[in-house]
């Protein structure tokens, strides 16, 4: 399964505060997300969108996938490409987990290695991003 792009809108998340970090496991920041859905590079370059309706889009607002209630993550063609489950496991579409969301919004590996933080945003948001939308933290 390939990695796809940054981070992602749960549909029913509220954001309260003006913008979210995604940091690496070195605490590097990666990007940020702000309250209006708009997906940032470390720079502050805008580089995708998480709309209301749970779709997420590129900084051009093309579909590159979707974000379900149930916890579903969608590509573009609307094919389940993984699953957030309520305990914390992210899995592939085939169930063979990728990693956690642990506590804190720390974001761990399958080997449970850290390898990402949310800051002060939905730590499924983070998730999404380091197992299923990786690339939108490059300036394209």
């Amino acid at each position: 399964m390939k990695k796809a792009s940054l981070i992602t809108l749960v549909l029913f998340c509220h954001l309260l505060v003006s913008a979210q970090t995604i940091k690496n496991s070195n605490h590097y920041t990666e990007g940020y997300i702000k309250s209006n859905g708009t997906i940032e590079n470390s720079n502050h370059a805008s580089i995708g969108y998480f709309k209301t309706d749970g779709s997420i889009t590129d900084r051009n607002h093309r579909t590159i996938g979707y974000i379900k209630a149930d916890g579903r993550i969608q590509n573009r063609n609307h094919q389940t490409i993984g699953y957030v489950k309520k305990d914390g496991r992210v899995e592939d579409s085939n169930h063979s987990t990728l990693g956690y969301i642990k506590n804190k919004g720390q974001i761990a590996d399958k080997n449970n290695r850290t390898i990402g933080y949310a800051q002060e945003i939905n730590p499924v948001q983070a998730a999404v991003r380091f197992f299923f939308f990786d690339n939108l933290t490059e300036n394209k």
